[in-house]
């Protein structure tokens, strides 16, 4: 997965409601996305419904997390889903390819790479300027 941190722009509207992701280790990506990113967990439930009739999963229960900022109910939702039974390992990509690409936040950059690092979380990112003026972290 790659990450993209950027900072304010007025021309970024917010139509995405949520992104649903997988997480290999659930414990690590909400440290990632509570401590580093600075989200708070919105929900936590187990849901049970027909998942294998649905995605093909290997059980019909999961727990799902939406993470967010409850200041800012129209800034999108992340969640984290973890099946009982697992899911498939993706392939580790080092560069774009079909499928998913990457999640972009509007956060203070210098500020939420002081937090990652401080949590040992900042391995590999790197800080670009836009044309733009915006500052983004990849």
């Amino acid at each position: 997965m790659s990450l993209r941190l950027i900072g304010p722009d007025p021309r970024l509207g917010r139509l995405v409601h949520h992104v649903a992701l997988c997480p290999k280790d659930l414990d690590q990506s909400l440290r990632f996305y509570r401590a580093g990113i600075g989200l708070e967990v919105l929900l936590d439930e187990v849901i049970r419904d027909d998942w294998q009739a649905l995605f093909g999963a290997r059980s019909n229960r999961l727990r799902s997390l939406f993470l967010g900022d409850p200041k800012r109910p129209d800034a999108g939702i992340v969640e984290l889903v973890a099946f009982d039974a697992g899911v498939e390992a993706a392939p580790g990509l080092a560069r774009p390819s079909t499928g998913f690409f990457l999640i972009s936040f509007l956060v203070d950059v210098d500020a939420t790479l002081a937090r990652l690092a401080s949590l040992g979380l900042d391995a590999g990112l790197r800080v670009l300027a836009t044309r733009f003026g915006a500052k983004i972290a990849v």
